[in-house]
């Protein structure tokens, strides 16, 4: 096997600076801003969203062999621009050329997206604990669900590189792959974006979750116990109102000074019988 089958080794040190050499001559040429992927430290993502994105990935057994070629790429500094929009991420990694990265994603399908919203309904509250994932761990796993969570399966993603390399998967697709998870680490609102789905709606079904209860079972003549009459019916309820006659108020006595003594028991009197009450006149027989 001859010598020039193999690549000679770089140094981390060096690939770094060809890294940042190429990024000041495209952003001069250009004149727009690169968003290269620096990682504070050897762990390419730290956070739910960022891990999850990296864990999901190696799940699957088409991408597992191929991906851990990119780790040294994306941990070197190589990715030096790396963009996110709706269903698409666009990248410049630079190895022993520089190369241009399209990967697109399909948007996540209507279907699912309405699933996960009604069995999220009333649990993702707010934006801040969706976006750090301060979840519960049902609805953690409800998103990170293989095939059925939020995230993408192979079959939605194309990839491409302008790379010799003729496997879809080349390090340096793999590189910016991890380059979203680390990126997903600094902005997880990205994730939302990227898989053209809008997180707001999280909250709306929360909400409006939390107001239908209060209209539940007003149809069919069931109980309206505990609603707000005066939503429902736009009627103003005053205070004062007139108390229906079937209720007595309670009428409370005076406070007396002094104890009040107690009277002895009338006594029960016989009736008189009627001889009794009638008078009998005798008459004085005349001699």
């Amino acid at each position: 096997m001859s010598w020039y089958q193999f690549k000679p080794y770089v140094p981390v040190a060096e690939r770094r600076r060809k890294a940042a050499t190429a990024a000041k001559k495209i952003a001069a040429k250009s004149g727009r801003a690169l968003a290269p992927v620096n990682l504070a430290t050897q762990k390419i993502a730290t956070t739910f969203w960022g891990k999850a994105w990296c864990d999901n990935l190696e799940a699957y057994s088409d991408y597992s062999n191929r991906l851990p070629r990119g780790r040294t790429y994306v941990r070197n500094g190589s990715v030096i621009d790396l963009q996110i929009t709706t269903g698409k991420v666009v990248a410049l990694v630079q190895g022993s050329s520089l190369y241009k990265i399209a990967i697109e994603f399909s948007p996540l399908a209507p279907k699912r997206w309405k699933e996960f919203k009604t069995r999220s309904a009333g649990k993702v509250t707010n934006l801040l604990d969706l976006l750090q994932g301060r979840l519960s761990k049902e609805i953690l796993a409800d998103i990170t669900a293989q095939d059925a969570g939020l995230f993408p399966a192979p079959k939605e993603i194309e990839l491409d590189c302008s790379c010799p390399d003729w496997a879809d998967m080349c390090k340096h697709v793999a590189a910016v792959l991890y380059g979203v998870g680390a990126r997903l680490d600094e902005k997880p609102e990205l994730f939302f974006t990227l898989r053209g789905v809008d997180m707001q709606e999280l909250i709306t079904a929360a909400s409006a979750s939390a107001t239908t209860p209060i209209m539940a079972g007003t149809a069919g003549g069931t109980s309206l116990e505990g609603a707000d009459l005066t939503e429902i019916f736009g009627v103003e309820l005053e205070a004062a109102e007139a108390v229906p006659s079937t209720v007595v108020k309670p009428v409370q006595a005076p406070a007396s000074k002094s104890p009040r003594k107690e009277t002895a028991p009338a006594k029960k009197v016989k009736p008189k019988t009627r001889a009794a009450k009638k008078k009998v006149h005798h008459s004085i027989p005349v001699k």
